[in-house]
């Protein structure tokens, strides 16, 4: 289970397990709002428009679970709140696909909420919140694995190709970040059209793998999840991989 702590963690640490994103000649930027530390590529400097983004998403957030507190602390899923904010009912929506609490969606989210908006300034846009991704790209885009001590940190990749609707990568871990996980997998990366649901289900996936042998039983949680593209789950100097994901050497 995991408390993402993009809203709301005491004693919050400055991130040095972002993915790796290849091959993109964008500008680049970073955007941080309390806890919200987002790096962001796109065709031209948006930052003051990605700012904005953030506050208006962080204040729906806040002000929603200061009159839902179960919506912060639950470890399970919720049932659906018809009056909550479009960002709310993803989130709640993704975790109950992936069978946990919803804000084990919040980076997700928060990426893709983000992003879609800063698309109608740019046509192509990337932005990374912790190791959870969205992009939307005319052209694939390469991006690197972070996975701790692993030997296979930053030597392993997915090609991710172009799509209309976009892409969620998202990424947790056992072994490193500000996530509360059960597992112990240097990496669990999730593919998705949707970023919130990518989230939520890479931390479904690491809660079940605890060792190397566990490998086939993640890959199995992620088979269960629907509206997944693929999983890479990495452990060790061990990694196993399903669905539509192109695994590259980097």
């Amino acid at each position: 289970m995991d408390l993402k702590s993009d809203i709301e963690t005491p004693g919050y640490q400055e991130r040095s397990y972002r993915n790796l994103l290849l091959d993109e000649d964008l500008v680049s930027f970073q955007v941080k709002v309390k806890e919200t530390d987002l790096y962001i590529r796109t065709t031209q400097d948006l930052k003051k428009s990605a700012r904005q983004s953030v506050i208006r998403y962080r204040y729906q957030l806040e002000q929603y679970m200061a009159h839902h507190p179960d919506f912060f602390r639950s470890m399970v899923p919720l049932a659906v709140d018809e009056f909550a904010p479009p960002i709310v009912k993803e989130m709640i929506r993704a975790a109950q696909l992936a069978g946990v609490g919803p804000m084990a969606a919040v980076a997700g989210a928060m990426a893709e909420y983000v992003g879609r908006e800063l698309l109608q300034e740019s046509p192509q846009v990337i932005v990374e919140n912790g190791g959870d991704i969205f992009l939307f790209s005319p052209k694939e885009i390469r991006v690197g694995i972070f996975a701790n001590t692993s030997p296979l940190n930053f030597r392993v990749g997915l090609r991710i190709p172009a799509a209309a609707q976009g892409w969620g990568v998202c990424t947790s871990s056992g072994t490193v970040g500000p996530s509360i996980s059960l597992g112990r997998a240097d990496a669990v990366c999730v593919v998705s059209p949707s970023a919130a649901l990518a989230d939520a289900a890479a931390t479904a996936v690491g809660n079940v793998v605890c060792s190397s042998s566990d490998l086939s039983r993640g890959l199995s949680k992620a088979k269960t999840i629907q509206g997944l593209t693929g999983a890479v789950i990495i452990i060790g100097d061990k990694l196993g991989a399903w669905g539509d994901v192109e695994l590259i050497k980097l």
